[in-house]
């Protein structure tokens, strides 16, 4: 049912997923050979940026086309109820009634880097259900949101003239992950400037697979610059195809994610072993200097890879 598009097997699928349900192990294992033919595509900047406004346009633009869309809105998580406290399924509600796009606001449960730690394999559910085209927008941290090019094939960074944070978050890291720069409300004043700023940083950084991102100016609100986006999208693909580089991006991408998977899984066998009591006496036990915590964890760690020697 999931892979012909039904929406209900799909929302219930990625809510299986997204909570560790039992069985979503087996599930993912089935769907990951289906999946790999959507185009991932992220967009991360700073809060107020636009993302969400940006998504909403590109996914018009992608369904006038006939693609079919999955949205993936990564939002803070409420520190009251750990759900997601931005709703960007409300702001974009009249796409319900489309079939050809789907919809999810995934809550980042205190991950670092933007991205809810589920975000991956849901992906890879959307993926698997035939989905041309996944936009992932992310919360937009700053440095953290470096994490989201071990997921999309396309980094879309997004940058507002006059926010005063557009060169600092660049130097912070994102100018190394960006594909396509998009200077979203390029109708205010210091739009150039930040292009500029852009411009002389480029001339500093050079990129392994030689692309130089394009700048594109956008108002998203207006739908003003979409088109020139979508178009940018479609030349950096077409140079990934050329220079025989998305499946070396791609295996670079999964040699990250999976020392993520192997990090994650030790983690919960190690956490398993450890009950609430059990590690609150332990961390009073360190506390008070009776032991000191870096054998603790080493003794933990052996404990947890008893189950897992061997070559794979």
């Amino acid at each position: 049912m999931l892979r012909t598009g039904d929406v209900r097997a799909l929302a219930r699928a990625i809510s299986a997923v997204e909570n560790r349900a039992p069985g979503s192990s087996d599930l993912l294992k089935a769907l990951f050979p289906h999946s790999g033919r959507a185009r991932m595509i992220g967009l991360t900047g700073s809060p107020g940026a636009g993302k969400s406004t940006l998504v909403d346009r590109l996914a018009r633009l992608y369904r006038k086309e006939n693609r079919t869309v999955g949205i993936i809105a990564v939002d803070p998580t409420s520190p009251y109820t750990g759900g997601a406290i931005l709703g960007d399924r409300i702001r974009m509600q009249e796409h319900f009634a489309d079939p050809g796009i789907y919809i999810r606001s995934m809550a980042t449960r205190g991950s670092l880097g933007g991205l809810a730690r589920t975000t991956a394999d849901v992906t890879t559910v959307l993926d698997a259900s035939g989905r041309d085209v996944i936009l992932i927008e992310t919360v937009g941290v700053g440095q953290d949101e470096v994490d989201i090019v071990r997921l999309a094939d396309i980094t879309i960074v997004i940058l507002v003239p006059g926010m005063g944070d557009d060169v600092q978050i660049i130097k912070a890291g994102i100018m190394e992950i960006a594909d396509i720069f998009v200077i979203n409300k390029s109708d205010r004043e210091g739009a150039e400037r930040v292009e500029r700023e852009i411009r002389s940083l480029q001339s500093l950084a050079l990129r392994h697979d030689g692309w130089t991102p394009p700048i594109v100016k956008t108002v998203a609100s207006a739908g003003t610059g979409i088109d020139e986006l979508a178009a940018a999208i479609s030349g950096y693909e077409d140079y990934l195809q050329k220079e025989n580089l998305a499946l070396k991006k791609s295996a670079e991408n999964w040699q990250q994610r999976l020392v993520e998977m192997l990090r994650d899984i030790m983690l919960e066998k190690a956490q398993a072993q450890l009950s609430d009591g059990k590690l609150a006496e332990l961390a009073a036990e360190v506390a008070g200097h009776q032991r000191d915590p870096y054998t603790l964890v080493e003794e933990i760690a052996a404990r947890a890879g008893k189950d897992g020697r061997g070559s794979v």
